[in-house]
């Protein structure tokens, strides 16, 4: 299973070293980017374009993908599925702490991801409306009561997904949470197994 990770605002795709080599440890080739600029000044349509040709030039079309976004990367990813065609190569998405519903907090940095992330937005309100795109795809949210930065965390949720609480302190944490990291990599190791014996996985 190829597998590419999408990190959040002004982060680096280090923040995924944990979970790579979890991943990679059971056989799955993990890729997590580092996306300019990482404070999403230029939007998250600006991003989604990014993760787009990262993910033409390095994975190939026959192989399945999975997709991992953390906090702004999910929305990144989300942007990818639903406007650009990633829905028809993504197998999977998992959305960890991701601000589907906006953040707080975004209205304290300027620049036009942030505006894009406050609740209410005209962006947020275009994805919710596109959601139907992601129903052919395995999906997974995961949130902390804890989050101080995604307020209130409950904003992590996606409609139609089952949310999954893990009580981590910390939101820059939820990426490395063993408890996050395990249902990933068994969810993996599932559509892995899947696609092999039917024939998707080349």
């Amino acid at each position: 299973m190829n597998v590419v990770m999408v990190h959040g605002f002004a982060d680096t795709g280090r923040l995924f070293r944990a979970m790579s080599a979890a991943l990679e440890a059971r056989g799955h080739t993990c890729h997590a980017p580092t996306l300019s600029p990482r404070d999403g000044r230029l939007g998250i349509p600006d991003l989604a374009e990014k993760i787009a040709a990262f993910i033409d030039a390095r994975v190939p079309t026959e192989k399945p993908l999975a997709l991992i976004g953390f906090s702004m990367g999910a929305l990144v990813l989300r942007q990818y599925l639903q406007t650009l065609g990633g829905a028809r190569r993504a197998h999977a998405f998992f959305s960890i702490s991701g601000p589907h519903s906006g953040a707080w907090l975004s209205y304290l940095y300027p620049g036009a991801g942030t505006r894009q992330m406050r609740p209410g937005s005209a962006f947020l309100r275009e994805l919710e409306a596109g959601r139907p795109a992601l129903d052919g795809l395995v999906l997974h949210t995961y949130r902390t009561p804890l989050d101080l930065l995604v307020t209130p965390s409950t904003s992590a949720r996606l409609s139609g997904v089952h949310d999954r609480v893990i009580w981590c302190p910390l939101h820059s944490l939820m990426p490395s949470d063993p408890r996050v990291v395990g249902h990933i990599a068994g969810e993996l190791d599932r559509i892995d197994a899947w696609a092999k014996a039917t024939g998707a996985c080349a």
